[in-house]
């Protein structure tokens, strides 16, 4: 037998409309390509939807291509994701579910302190998942999983978390994969990577969420497998994509100068990612005139410009200090705290600290926020 392998869809996650179409449409290309190769069932790891309630037009969207399987004969089966898992148990993929397109494999009864999983048995292979829950919550969970016997028959367990073989020394919560139940292929989403070891497999996203996964990225993936042991990565590609950097000190020109070099470029049907960078020495950021810019690239023919001024810091402060003052980043805190008395300040400098915090090598971008998110929420205790 063959199977797909899809996870991270995210589905409805993009606000930018055209990328918010490039996201659908990679969606279809996966669905069209299982139909296709005439596979013979479809597995979906989590993150289906961006968000447990999304838009009305995400859904039906994702209908129109769900009913298509449905029509090829191809059942879906799939668990829920961080994104689209709700606490109160009601999602969009349970109205997926009434409506005969979907089947979720998430089936447990706790006793004597394990979870047990029961297999969804389709033919010669038996289906076991557990869902990803928000901030990491399923990895103490998922290390008191065990399945159900289920002899003789293929075996499939799909999980929507991290596993630490795939983060390796990064500190956030992940499993041990080798305290996992022994299965004949893991199917995993969460962290949008592509990885591949040992019947283990991340499928990645089946397109980019962010403007840092679309520059590293680069486009979508996801898997078709086959139960005598082979194992295909099939990429969904995107739109060229375009990465401008800037360092910016004089904001008065800063205009003129990305124009000239977008001029040098073709600019049509991609998608221009800008990224500005630098102290500001000269002007303000709003002489940066990013409309402008916009329109520019509008009139020569390009898909979508998304602009990135996150490391751009201007010399703009109501609080007067010495520049050179080595204490600087205290007595900044100081001047605030006391103009804005709160019962929290005390932790102003431990969040800042994280600010400092910078993006390792082997880090996708989700897996540096997830680390981020992680160790705020010590300094915050929650």
């Amino acid at each position: 037998m063959r199977f797909a392998h899809l996870g991270d869809c995210h589905l409805g996650g993009w606000k930018i409309p055209e990328l918010r179409q490039l996201n659908l449409e990679a969606f279809v290309y996966a669905v069209d390509t299982i139909i296709k190769e005439k596979l013979d069932f479809v597995l979906i790891a989590g993150d289906l939807f961006d968000s447990a309630y999304p838009p009305i037009e995400t859904i039906k969207d994702t209908f129109n291509e769900f009913r298509k399987l449905k029509e090829a004969n191809i059942p879906v089966f799939l668990i829920a994701g961080s994104h689209d898992y709700s606490a109160t148990g009601k999602s969009f993929l349970d109205v997926l579910e009434k409506a005969g397109f979907v089947k979720n494999v998430f089936i447990s009864e706790e006793k004597n302190q394990f979870i047990y999983l029961q297999p969804t048995i389709y033919k010669n292979v038996a289906i076991y998942g557990y869902p990803g829950k928000k901030s990491g919550l399923e990895v103490s969970e998922i290390e008191r999983i065990k399945l159900q016997d289920s002899p003789g028959l293929f075996r499939i367990l799909m999980l929507h978390t991290a596993i630490r073989d795939a983060v390796k020394i990064l500190p956030i919560p992940a499993v041990d994969q080798d305290s996992l139940p022994k299965v004949d292929y893991l199917a995993l989403a969460h962290l949008h990577i592509t990885y591949n070891k040992n019947n283990r497999v991340y499928c990645g996203p089946t397109f980019p969420n962010n403007s840092e996964e679309l520059e590293e990225l680069q486009g979508g993936s996801f898997y078709i497998i086959s139960t005598e042991g082979k194992i295909e990565r099939i990429e969904i590609k995107s739109k060229q994509i375009i990465v401008l950097n800037f360092s910016i000190t004089n904001a008065i020109s800063a205009t003129d100068e990305i124009l000239e070099e977008l001029k040098k470029l073709d600019l049509k049907d991609k998608i221009i990612i800008l990224k500005l960078s630098g102290r500001i020495d000269v002007g303000k950021t709003t002489d940066i005139k990013l409309n402008e810019i916009e329109e520019f690239t509008r009139k020569n023919g390009a898909y979508v410009l998304l602009k990135s001024t996150s490391k751009l810091f201007p010399i703009e402060s109501d609080i007067e200090i010495e520049i050179q003052s080595e204490d600087m980043e205290d007595k900044i805190i100081k001047l605030f705290s006391e103009k804005n008395p709160h019962d929290l300040n005390f932790l102003s400098s431990s969040l800042i600290s994280l600010l400092e915090v910078e993006k390792k090598e082997e880090e996708t971008a989700n897996t540096f926020e997830e680390r981020i998110f992680s160790e705020a929420r010590k300094v915050l205790e929650i």
